[in-house]
């Protein structure tokens, strides 16, 4: 069964940093694009950042430059995504998904076939 299972979410100040996990079952995370995306009630699910597979490239969204990275351990078959410098504006539900079996990656959520259930991050003084 594919499955991925997101956590780590959780309730910060403005300033603070989190890191989401994505655990991978059913297929192996290196040989897949995975992305990072969230969503916030009455807006559309937006891609945050992803990864491709070994040896290519990682995209993300201008909105996180410089304060969001991903990474991925192989051995646990797990993505990360290290959230750092938070602000309210990313608050939301993040989900992380599984992409086609490429070098380059997208943000574009019709990209992805698989999705997990999410977990909520809220940015907040």
């Amino acid at each position: 069964q594919l499955q991925l299972v997101e956590s780590g979410g959780d309730s910060v100040q403005p300033g603070g940093s989190l890191r989401l996990s994505c655990v991978v079952s059913g297929f192996a995370a290196v040989g897949y694009v995975v992305g990072w995306f969230r969503q916030s009630p009455g807006k559309e699910r937006e891609g945050v950042i992803c990864i491709s597979r070994p040896g290519g490239s990682t995209n993300r969204a201008d909105s996180v430059l410089g304060r969001f990275t991903i990474s991925r351990d192989s051995a646990k078959n797990t993505v990360y995504l290290q959230m750092q410098d938070l602000k309210p504006e990313d608050t939301g539900t993040y989900y992380c998904a599984r992409g086609p079996a490429h070098y380059m990656c997208s943000l574009t959520p019709q990209s992805y076939d698989v999705w997990g259930q999410g977990t909520q991050v809220t940015v907040s003084s």
